[in-house]
This record gives C-alpha cells, sequence and structure tokens, in this order.
C-alpha cells in the first residue's frame, strides 16, 4: 500500500527549513543562505512499518515583520514541522504565534517543533526555549549541517501523521 503525505515547514525566517529538507532529501548542507520565495516543494518516498509513504514537503517563506505565511499553503497538509532556531529568542514568539494562526486556520494537525541548530548549542538562549517547551509540545533538537536526528524527525512526524489517520 502506497500513500501521500503533505507535510509543510513552517518557523522564522533563516531557521533552517530549506536547510533541514536539503538534509533529509538529498542528504546535503550549504552554508549559503537562501531567502525561500513563496514555497519550495520536494519529495520523499520513505518506507515506512509496511508500506511506502511518499512524503510531499512544502518548504514555506519565513515569516518575519514585513510578510507573514498564508496558512493557504497548509490547507490539505497531513502535519506540519515547526523549525526554533535557538540561538535566535525571537524565533520562538514567531513560532508560538506560527502554531496558534495554523490551529485557528486549518484544524488540530501533527506536528513537532524543531530546535534545529545543535551544532551551535552553546549559544541557544534556554530562558526563551522555555516558552515552548512549557506548552508540552514534542520537540526534537535537530542540525541540519550535521544531519543529527532529522531522519528521526521526519519519521516521528510521519509516525503521529499515520497515527492520526
Amino acid at each position: 500500500m502506497s500513500q501521500k503525505k503533505k507535510i509543510c515547514m513552517v518557523g522564522s525566517y533563516g531557521v533552517g527549513k530549506t536547510s533541514l529538507v536539503a538534509r533529509y532529501v538529498r542528504g546535503i548542507f550549504s552554508e549559503k543562505y537562501f531567502s525561500t520565495i513563496g514555497v519550495k516543494i520536494d519529495q520523499k518516498s520513505v518506507e515506512y512499518k509496511d508500506s511506502l509513504v511518499t512524503l510531499i514537503l512544502w518548504d514555506l517563506y519565513g515569516e518575519d515583520q514585513k510578510q507573514q505565511v498564508h496558512m493557504s499553503y497548509l490547507k490539505g497538509a497531513s502535519g506540519y514541522l515547526l523549525i526554533v532556531d535557538p540561538t535566535r529568542p525571537e524565533t520562538v514568539d514567531v513560532t508560538i504565534m506560527l502554531q496558534e494562526r495554523i490551529t485557528e486556520s486549518v484544524g488540530e494537525l501533527p506536528f513537532i517543533v524543531i530546535f534545529n541548530k545543535k551544532d551551535l548549542k552553546d549559544e541557544w538562549d534556554m530562558e526563551a526555549l522555555k516558552k515552548i517547551e512549557d506548552k508540552g509540545w514534542t520537540i526534537l533538537e535537530t542540525s541540519a549541517k550535521t544531519g543529527e536526528s532529522v531522519e528521526e524527525a521526519f519519521y516521528k512526524l510521519t509516525d503521529a501523521i499515520i497515527d492520526s489517520d
């Protein structure tokens, strides 16, 4: 049995959404920063238990003071990853606000919060991250640069999505 699942990558600008997708889909990381304009769509087929699941990955442009993520991009999504850059505490508030807007717009969907840039953990603002930890959401620490826990993040989200079907 084969199925397709739309997953959105959501977060502030520069948190590593595109880098996480590139690491997961192509196994690469680039130090060059390219801002996503609109949405970039990739896909990866994975074995999940006894079936094949094709993940359609929607890498949405980053939220900032000039532009808000259009909630219409999340229509039809099976779940999403909320990406935080723990070295930039302002991305925590954006993440909390985005989760609330997504829930208001498309309802409850499985999601995981990603504290990305684990390779820079000594620069993380632990006090700011506590705001998210206090919400009780599922959190994973990843590094798109080293690849640490990237596969695990997508697997756990896939698991949560299929469990909710």
